[in-house]
This record gives C-alpha cells, sequence and structure tokens, in this order.
C-alpha cells in the first residue's frame, strides 16, 4: 500500500480527536457551569488544550507527505515523530497541573458540593473518549503510526480524567470530598506516565535508536540470502514509520561484479519484504580466505 495513503488515513484519526474534543470540552464547559462542578470545568479546560496535542498531531501528518527534496532525500516522515514527541510534552504539562491542582484544592480547603448529574456526564464524556482511544489506537497499529498511536494514549488519558472527576463528584454527594484528590492524583500520575513513555520512544527513534530483537532478525534474513558469505556491519534507524537499512555483506572473492550485484539485488529484495524497511543500502566486500 502507498506509505502517503496510510498517513491520509492517519490524518482522519487526528480529524475525530479534535472534532472529539471541540464538542466534548464545549459539553463539558456549559455543564460544568450549570451544575456548579469544578471538576467537570476542568476536565472541559483539559481538553481544550488537548485539542493542541491533536493539531500539532495534524501538522506533523501534513509535512510527513510532502515528497523527498534536495534538503530531506528520505522524506519528511520524521515530522511524525516529532509531532509525538510534541504531544508527549503536553500531555505531562496536563498531567502536572492536574495533580497540583488536585493538591492545591485540598490545602486551600475548597470542599464543593456539585450536582450529582454532572458526574453522568462526565461518565458518558469518558465512554465517548474511550470510543475515539479505540478507533485511533486500531488505525495506529493498521498503519503503524507512532503520532497517531500518541493521540490515541492521550485520548485514554483524558477519559481516564472524566473518570476521575466522576469519582470527585460522587465523593463529594458523600461528605468524601478526599476522593477528589486521590483519583485526580491518580489519573495525573498516569498521564505523566503515559506521556513519558511517548517521550522515550520518540527521543530514541530521533536519536537513531534502534530495537536490538528486530536488528537480530533482519541479521537473520540477510544471512539467509544466497551468496551472502557473512555481514561485516549492520545499522538501521526508524524514519517515522519506516526503517532506513545500511548494511556491510561478504562475499566470494571470486565472484565478478555482475555476479556480486545481483547478491545486493537479492539482499535489497529481501529487505523491501520485510514490514516497514523503505530503503536499504547495501556495500559489497570480498570474504576474506
Amino acid at each position: 500500500m502507498d506509505v502517503y495513503e496510510d498517513i491520509r488515513k492517519g490524518e482522519r484519526g487526528a480529524w475525530v480527536s479534535i472534532s472529539a474534543y471541540l464538542l466534548l470540552s464545549a459539553f463539558k464547559l456549559v455543564s460544568g457551569f450549570y451544575f456548579a462542578s469544578s471538576a467537570l470545568l476542568a476536565d472541559g479546560f483539559n481538553n481544550l488544550t488537548d485539542i493542541v496535542a491533536s493539531v500539532a498531531v495534524l501538522i506533523g501528518l501534513r509535512i510527513s507527505q510532502k515528497p523527498p527534496d534536495s534538503d530531506h532525500a528520505y522524506g519528511h516522515f520524521r515530522a511524525e515523530t516529532i509531532a509525538a514527541l510534541v504531544a508527549s510534552f503536553i500531555m505531562a504539562t496536563v498531567g502536572i497541573q492536574v495533580i497540583v491542582d488536585a493538591v492545591r484544592a485540598l490545602a486551600a480547603g475548597e470542599h464543593s458540593r456539585p450536582d450529582v448529574r454532572s458526574a453522568g456526564i462526565a461518565l458518558v464524556c469518558a465512554l465517548a473518549m474511550g470510543g475515539v482511544y479505540w478507533f485511533n489506537r486500531r488505525l495506529a497499529k493498521q498503519i503503524n503510526n507512532h503520532a497517531l498511536m500518541a493521540a490515541a494514549k492521550d485520548n485514554l488519558s483524558d477519559a481516564l480524567v472524566s473518570v476521575g472527576a466522576a469519582v470527585g463528584i460522587i465523593g463529594a454527594q458523600f461528605g468524601l470530598p478526599w476522593l477528589d484528590v486521590v483519583a485526580a492524583i491518580a489519573v495525573g500520575m498516569l498521564i505523566c506516565r503515559t506521556a513519558w513513555g511517548i517521550f522515550r520512544e520518540s527521543t530514541h527513534n530521533l536519536t537513531d535508536g534502534f530495537d536490538e530483537k528486530e536488528l537480530g532478525d533482519l541479521r537473520s534474513t540477510i544471512a539467509r540470502t544466497k551468496g551472502v558469505e557473512g555481514i561485516k556491519d549492520l545499522k538501521a534507524r526508524v524514519h517515522g514509520n519506516h526503517v532506513l537499512v545500511d548494511v556491510v555483506i561478504e562475499v566470494d572473492p571470486q565472484l565478478t561484479v555482475i555476479e556480486s550485484h545481483g547478491i545486493s539485488d537479492r539482499v535489497e529484495e529481501r529487505m523491501r519484504k520485510v514490514q516497514n524497511v523503505m530503503h536499504v543500502h547495501v556495500h559489497v566486500e570480498p570474504k576474506e580466505l
């Protein structure tokens, strides 16, 4: 399938997130004011900041569709990874803010008793955001898109924030305002943990890190190619959701240039059949006797 077609599918997921955040944030803010629920209001403002993260993902997907040029010979696919990195910063900011606000409210002794119907609204919104998470996660796995997967994890975090808001509202009905703080801190820590995971994976890819097991699988595939006598060096790096491979193989020194080139072609062909390997550079050397 055309790689650019996959990215366009990813855009669909980003637009679903943006649309959901616009609708849910408006619904939560209006309901929060009407039912005097500070938890629901905070959740609504949280969704407004998430629109920024989704827009960042959308921009990254748009940039990654630009074809190769004189400055970007491999294309612009890493814009996806940068978008995921930006999303991780926004998620971490939201997570820290949730924790800070909860602790501040506890220290100030702010104990309100909102309308219990606002808890139902929070749970309905959590279910809706859970559906968006399921859609984006499924699509991200289908097209192997890191930026969209980051957006999906952000969707899950927001669903959990809404659940936390509902727990706080219900706790207030029974004279247990501390439940709001406990739920908020737990949710905030979970958001920060998710943000850290996205940040770590994004920076690993941007600094040309590559999974050792996957590298071993690539090595095995190359070693089994007919005519390959040995592998002197093998490197791989992630470019967006694609893989670039550089390998130095050893062949029989008695072979002609044409025969050695044929082995190189076979290695490239086998590598491109491996999922997401976009470009292979093969250097041939004679095997030392």
